[in-house]
């Protein structure tokens, strides 16, 4: 009997002490970021992974003094700080920016896998409950401190995207659409909200950004899934991993693009009109891949989540069937922008750009994931495009970088982009509580 249990403890201990060792040095990448960026990445074998392997960098503030690395010719400073997880902003007509501070709602952890990932966001400092209010933050001496804070809006439910139109803000939370009257100079929104249209709740990704189309008339707003591959059944993500497209005049939203997991960044290429996102893949399937990307959103595109990645890559873990159509339909992302980077914010360059440089492209923030080793993204990049308004085959530039302290900790992670009214790029910093702001020659 004895024996037997010191087989059946020394059994456990073995256990125990590999996964211990695994969650130290888990599948560590064989290729670097750059092999698998860029217009032709490599799109290595999967590894499907039943432990996961994780890298997680616990925030460690930044001190005073301290600023993130900006590109030869450019310059950091701190447009704001002190702020309780800043995400999404806006830039209003006279220079005020809005801020929403915002995190998931509250959510049960369900089973072994959602106690790991409640685990993770806490290490990271993503585990912060969400004050579900938009901030306004104003430069009103035009030294790029904003010096003026109010609180416009509060009460919301995880805000996220917002767009100010034709005397209304649109914020887009993470069930809903809703809207509030609203002009420039206003510094507190007392109105109840108007509730537009419903989006899918609950599960992953909670975020829902909002894009405006350049004629005005219509949002987009992103949806992310409510899974990794959709193991929860397919029922549980009808809605979900889409981009809808919102008539304001009619009130009424529809599917625009799907099969995109967790798209989060929307922006318009100011040189080709076309609607463009960011989009993290799916994980546990090795430190090399699948790439997450940048792409357009072409009208009833379709990028072939959960059954597909990178056009004709098939993940062997979904057990729901795919639609026998859906082959046929799914394009190539864009650009890819690395293995577990996790792209958030998207902007376009334009005639302001921070020197000639980035002139012609799209900005980057790469928050970083949890399902690599070495850690990814934490920084901004740009990504150059040509005059016919795609990716050049050249690789992400870094515009931003010094997010990661010493390799076991980060000061903060890049999370939101928006240009300020003078062309500089602010950069939101959640876990860092800042507003960054980047300029260039051009700019005060």
């Amino acid at each position: 009997m004895l024996r037997n249990f010191l087989i059946a403890a020394a059994m456990v201990i073995a256990i125990i002490v590999g996964l211990a060792v695994y969650f130290i040095n888990g599948n560590p990448a064989d290729l670097s970021i750059d092999e698998v960026s860029g217009t032709d990445p490599v799109i290595v074998d999967p590894e499907y992974e039943k432990v996961p392997t994780v890298g997680l960098l616990e925030p460690s503030g930044w001190a005073e003094g301290d600023k993130p690395l900006a590109a030869e010719g450019l310059t950091v400073a701190r447009f704001a700080e002190g702020l309780d997880h800043p995400r999404a902003m806006l830039t209003l007509e006279n220079g005020d920016v809005l801020v929403a501070e915002t995190n998931s709602p509250p959510r049960k952890a369900e089973g072994l896998s959602g106690m790991v990932m409640e685990y993770f966001l806490d290490k990271v400092g993503a585990g912060v409950p969400s004050r579900n209010r938009i901030m306004l933050l104003r430069d009103a001496d035009g030294d790029g401190l904003a010096e003026k804070r109010s609180v416009l809006l509060e009460g919301l439910n995880s805000p996220f995207g917002m767009i100010a139109h034709n005397g209304t803000l649109y914020v887009a939370n993470t069930d809903a659409l809703v809207s509030f009257p609203f002009e420039t100079g206003q510094t507190k929104i007392e109105a109840k909200p108007v509730k537009l249209m419903d989006l899918p709740g609950g599960g992953n990704h909670w975020a829902r950004n909002l894009a405006l189309s350049p004629d005005g008339e219509l949002l987009y707003i992103s949806v992310g899934s409510a899974s990794n591959i959709g193991e929860n059944g397919m029922e549980a993500e009808e809605g979900r991993a889409a981009i809808y497209e919102f008539d304001i005049a009619a009130g009424k939203g529809v599917v625009f693009g799907s099969g995109i997991r967790n798209p989060t960044g929307l922006a318009f290429n100011p040189d080709s009109g076309e609607l463009w996102t960011t989009v993290n893949e799916r994980d546990m399937m090795g430190s090399d891949g699948p790439p997450d990307y940048l792409t357009n959103v072409p009208i009833g595109v379709n990028y072939g989540w959960p059954w597909i990645y990178w056009r004709f890559e098939y993940d062997g873990r979904v057990e729901e069937p795919m639609p026998p159509y859906l082959q046929e339909y799914v394009r190539y992302p864009e650009y890819a922008l690395g293995a577990h980077v996790a792209p958030l914010g998207l902007v376009f360059a334009g005639e302001d750009a921070l020197a000639p440089r980035f002139a012609s492209g799209a900005f980057v923030a790469r928050h970083g994931s949890w399902n690599r080793r070495p850690v990814s993204g934490y920084d901004v990049v740009f990504v150059g495009f040509d005059d016919r308004g795609n990716p050049k085959e050249e690789l992400p530039v870094p515009v931003l970088t010094g997010f990661i302290d010493d390799g076991d900790a980060a000061h903060g992670r890049p999370a939101m982009l928006a240009w300020d009214k003078t062309g500089a790029l602010l950069v939101s910093d959640d876990t860092g509580g800042v507003i960054w702001r980047v300029t260039g020659a051009k700019q005060p």
